[in-house]
């Protein structure tokens, strides 16, 4: 296998850290951007990383809204992999557009415009999300078959309904918009659903990350409305954005979700079997009539209802296993690591 200089922006995050690893692993040489390279906690996977691999892993600070700040961590590198964006649970969020919208537009402009001074870099891989495919769950009953496909673009989200979905479907079409004006690099994106299993940095904000924390922690013992997600493994998504890096022929988007939705009951009853309190997790699904009667006291709309409650739908990521090679793991097993991972860094133990 070849190797080369990657850069990660966002290297503490999420789907980042098992990437740099990943890359790692491979023997290929990373650049990864953090926010600060003074917040030690964020920093202990990747200087561990550092420890393991030797000189292969090299650290940057860069911030997604001051220009040029990925310049330094750029040079030299053939592939960037854009993963940084904000995020923000939905009651954080009191400016969409300050928050949520511009630092997710702005960083990808930002960092495209280091691409653009970079004349080493060939290929940009980017981690967008289905929800730039679909606003809400009713939006896909309009897709051809009333299957999720990366046909679609979301049209439906706004700042005020979902500024989250808003700011990555706006930035995913910027980069479109920025690769078309010119020839030398080419750009893959990565539109993952629900990223679920094992995190490697305990400090991640990642919505998903706070979801099933919530409920291993026995918050939601009550139950759960009938509300379906389309979920990934993240070790699924980082051989993704590895694959799409090295493939030639990888283009365009692909999507990264299991074929079949799964709800938030039978979630709960896989993490049930591993969990040393399985009482506090949620057994029964809570009627729809119940959910329409009390949803509105616990932040779900009406109209939020009406579009996701009861609503399941197949997915085609055909693409994503033809082309890059994706062999999609049991969810179970997903849930048991991802479980198993929390529990561990609970109890202080390192990830890596």
């Amino acid at each position: 296998m070849s190797t080369s200089i990657h850069l990660v922006t966002g290297a503490t995050g999420y789907v980042a850290a098992h990437l740099t690893r990943m890359l790692l692993e491979t023997c290929h040489t990373v650049h990864a951007t953090v926010r600060s390279l003074g917040n030690a906690g964020k920093l202990r996977p990747l200087h561990a990383l550092q420890q393991r691999f030797a000189k292969r892993l090299s650290l940057f600070e860069a911030d997604l809204l001051t220009p040029g700040s990925f310049d330094a961590a750029m040079a030299g590198c053939t592939v960037v992999h854009h993963l940084a964006s904000p995020f923000l649970l939905p009651e954080k969020i009191t400016d969409g557009r300050r928050q949520m919208l511009e630092p997710a537009l702005e960083g990808t402009r930002n960092v495209l415009a280091s691409v653009e001074r970079t004349a080493s870099v060939r290929r940009v891989v980017m981690t967008s999300t289905v929800g730039a495919i679909f606003g809400d769950y009713i939006d896909v009953r309009q897709m051809k078959g009333g299957v999720l496909s990366d046909a679609y673009f979301n049209t439906t989200s706004t700042l005020e309904t979902n500024p989250y979905h808003l700011s990555k479907v706006e930035a995913e079409k910027e980069a479109w918009r920025l690769h078309g004006l010119q020839q030398r690099w080419s750009l893959v994106t990565i539109n993952p659903g629900m990223i679920l299993g094992p995190s490697l940095t305990p400090e991640s904000a990642s919505g998903s990350l706070f979801l099933l924390d919530e409920m291993l922690r026995g918050v939601l013992f009550y139950g759960m409305p009938d509300l379906s997600l389309t979920t990934v493994d993240v070790r699924e998504v980082a051989v993704a954005h590895l694959r799409a890096a090295e493939r030639p022929g990888a283009h365009d988007r692909y999507i990264l979700a299991d074929k079949q939705m799964i709800s938030f009951v039978e979630i709960s009853k896989v993490l049930r079997r591993v969990h040393p309190r399985p009482w506090l997790l949620p057994r029964h699904t809570i009627p729809n009539w119940v959910v329409r009667l009390i949803g509105p006291a616990f932040g779900l709309t009406p109209d939020y209802i009406r579009k996701h409650l009861g609503i399941r739908f197949p997915v085609d990521n055909q693409r994503s296993m033809d082309e890059l090679g994706i062999t999609y793991r049991p969810i179970g097993e997903t849930l048991t690591d991802h479980a198993r991972a929390w529990l561990r860094q609970r109890s202080g133990e390192p990830a890596l």
